[in-house]
């Protein structure tokens, strides 16, 4: 008797264009892994490995070959409890293939909870809701304030717009028409993916902070020298978020010397899930406040992500709201509503094209 698994790819489909300062995507493809004991191969854990293309570490070629490496890890290994999943992954899975990472901590927790999508026990999965940001896509001027108007008809008093991919000018206008139409209690979050250039960066925060911003995400690229002094200049508080990527080794020399306001955790991205109780650990002694965001992973990595984020005390919005941007993504119990996700006990898991 022993863990055993296999994987396959599926390409999901946006409802349109999603577009970033990056570019626009159509569509996005996950890995699935899923694991079982030889002893009961009808109780499977499943777990999502979606790297972003163009900013995850780990988007490249040799990604298949390392999750078939950890799946021959498995031989001889006939139950992991959670701290042996944790470790186990940890001593398989090279850390610079985060959502590998990811994908094999899920499925092996989902396992341990007997492969009925639970990663752990506790709130979420029992029907306590989450508050999340309504997302805005980047877009011409009337496709986002449509957006907006339908976040807030939905009861989502936290949206969060990409900015820095179209004219400046227009941004603000777009943000200002945002001011006029919606609640004055409504937050406003931005995400620049490091897309102000650093000679005007200082600049434009400025500007945009007469729009009441509750915080920036990465408004310059990672890396630059002139992050650590926007945190300290800048009227809006700034999250990290890129900057994290690939910063496995030094999670405290880092936030210590930048000093921002906040820190954005994927876990996609950021390490996997122990990672990131990492990242929180030295954040929160570091008086850093965090959230935590999907990477536009499936309903199966989107749910995972829900119940980890439930393990803690939640005081601010998180970003868990992309389920809805798939034409075809998997049909899960998950429902957004009222600016919250929640976990439907009575709803179904989708088996097929998994």
């Amino acid at each position: 008797m022993s863990l055993t698994g296999e994987f396959h790819k599926r390409t999901f489909h946006f409802g349109f264009d999603a577009r970033t300062s990056r570019g626009a995507m159509k569509d996005k493809t996950s890995w699935f892994v899923r694991i079982w004991n030889t002893s009961a191969p009808g109780t499977t854990g499943l777990g999502e490995c979606g790297p972003l293309p163009g900013l995850s570490i780990d988007d490249r070629p040799e990604l298949e070959a390392v999750i078939r490496q950890g799946l021959e890890a498995l031989e001889g290994v006939n139950h992991l409890s959670e701290a042996e999943v944790y470790s186990f992954v940890r001593d398989t899975i090279a850390v610079q293939f985060p959502s590998v990472r990811f994908a094999f901590e899920t499925a092996l927790l989902d396992l341990l909870h007997g492969g009925r999508r639970m990663i752990y026990e506790n709130d979420f999965i029992r029907g306590k809701s989450i508050p999340i940001n309504g997302l805005i896509w980047m877009g011409e001027e009337d496709f986002m304030l449509t957006q907006v108007r339908k976040k807030l008809e939905q009861g989502f008093r936290c949206i969060k717009l990409k900015v820095g991919g179209l004219d400046f000018e227009k941004e603000c206008r777009i943000l200002e028409k945002i001011r006029t139409v919606s609640p004055a209690d409504t937050i406003i979050r931005l995400d620049a993916n490091g897309a102000f250039d650093e000679q005007e960066a200082l600049q434009k925060l400025n500007t945009l902070a007469a729009f009441s911003i509750q915080s920036i995400e990465q408004p310059v690229k990672p890396g630059s020298t002139l992050l650590e002094s926007l945190c300290r200049a800048s009227p809006i508080p700034i999250a990290l978020d890129e900057e994290l990527i690939g910063q496995e080794w030094q999670k405290r020399k880092l936030l210590e010397y930048i000093k921002p306001q906040y820190i954005v955790l994927k876990p996609t991205l950021h390490g996997g899930l122990y990672s990131c109780t990492e990242w929180i650990k030295v954040a929160e002694e570091l008086n850093i406040g965090w959230w935590i965001t999907s990477a536009l992973e499936s309903s199966i990595g989107l749910n995972a992500i829900c119940q980890f984020t439930s393990n803690y005390t939640i005081t601010t919005h998180q970003g868990l709201g992309t389920g809805q941007i798939y034409t075809d993504n998997i049909l899960s119990p998950l429902e957004v509503g009222d600016g919250h996700i929640r976990y439907n006990a009575e709803g179904a898991w989708s088996a097929s094209g998994l």
